[in-house]
């Protein structure tokens, strides 16, 4: 074996030298950098990306949004027929009848000075098939038969399919005549205010109820506290007060074909069969029987308005966008 001093000193041998820690680290330390730095530029490149996406993708969405609206708009009032051949109208009252929704006074009144503007219609029918709803959204509804009835001189007649009871027969009180099926559910002239009662339940559960108001009967409805007798009777008041409207409404509009009894403005609620036979209706029918019989024009047209697709859509995206404009402005450095 040869000793590694000689083989240091011999002519040209190369020195030999052992890596150490601190020749290493020069070495190391610009790919290090380097490496650093390239994570650092794809990040921000790939976050300038993902907002130049989001502000193309808000910019498409506020086009769609704004086509959609004009579309829905153009097609929920276009009318259900141009100048016609002589015909029934309908408009269906179908569900409950509130501020919200298809049966909405809004919606009703705005189908109704439609189909009766169409020189075509010979007549309104509206198809009712409702359990009843708001009282104000019916008299807004009562309200404007009258008037298009003394404008347009057309008669409007109420058919009734399963149900017209509440504030469905509010509406339908104000008809020239009122035809049912003979197993059709009619009347419920009555008014209604519900809710529940918690305080004796929290008692046992040892709950205390923390309400603060700024009047003292503010909170009278609230179902966790205490109603007083003088709340109570306020609110019996209240009730009394729009069943004596509604009674008038109907007194009104069916005249001397009602043969009133006691139980009649109680809240009760009969077959068709029966209501005929109290007055409340006119007589059986359908409405093709109507438009047939009565109307003497047997083609029958929808006059009713519906929340198209791109209406509902709308609605839901203007809501989910705005959510989604606040994140994106978030993620885009626009907003802090």
């Amino acid at each position: 074996m040869h000793d590694p001093q000689d083989l240091a000193s011999r002519p040209g041998a190369e020195p030999t030298t052992t890596p150490t820690a601190s020749s290493a680290a020069p070495s190391a330390a610009p790919g290090w950098e380097r490496e650093t730095l390239e994570q650092l530029a794809f990040a921000s490149l790939r976050e300038q990306q993902s907002a130049r996406r989001w502000k193309n993708g808000l910019r498409l969405a506020w086009l769609l949004l704004v086509a959609s609206v004009f579309w829905a708009g153009w097609s929920y009032n276009t009318p259900a027929s141009s100048p016609s051949a002589p015909h029934t109208a309908m408009v269906a009252i179908r569900g409950e009848i509130a501020a919200e929704g298809d049966a909405s006074a809004e919606n009703i009144m705005a189908a109704m000075r439609t189909a009766l503007e169409d020189s075509g219609s010979r007549a309104l029918v509206l198809l009712i098939n409702s359990p009843g709803g708001s009282p104000v959204q019916a008299g807004i509804i009562n309200d404007e038969i009258l008037r298009l009835k003394k404008l347009h001189g057309k008669p409007i007649y109420a058919v009734v399919e399963e149900s017209c009871a509440s504030a469905a027969y509010y509406i339908a009180a104000a008809a020239d005549e009122i035809y049912v099926d003979k197993a059709s559910i009619v009347g419920s002239i009555g008014v209604l205010m519900d809710g529940f009662g918690f305080t004796g339940l929290m008692d046992k559960l040892g709950v205390e109820r923390r309400l603060m108001t700024a009047g003292e009967n503010k909170g009278f409805l609230d179902p966790f506290s205490p109603q007083t007798a003088a709340q109570r009777k306020h609110a019996q008041a209240m009730l009394n007060q729009i069943h004596e409207q509604f009674i008038a409404v109907v007194k009104a509009g069916r005249g001397d074909r009602l043969k009133e009894t006691p139980e009649m403005f109680s809240g009760l609620f009969w077959t068709g069969q029966q209501a005929v036979e109290m007055g409340l209706a006119d007589d059986l029918g359908s409405l093709d029987s109507v438009a047939r019989e009565v109307v003497k024009a047997a083609e029958v047209i929808d006059y009713t308005r519906h929340e198209n697709v791109a209406e509902r859509l709308a609605k839901r995206f203007g809501a989910a966008l705005g959510e989604a404009s606040v994140k994106a402005l978030r993620w885009s450095g626009g907003l802090r």
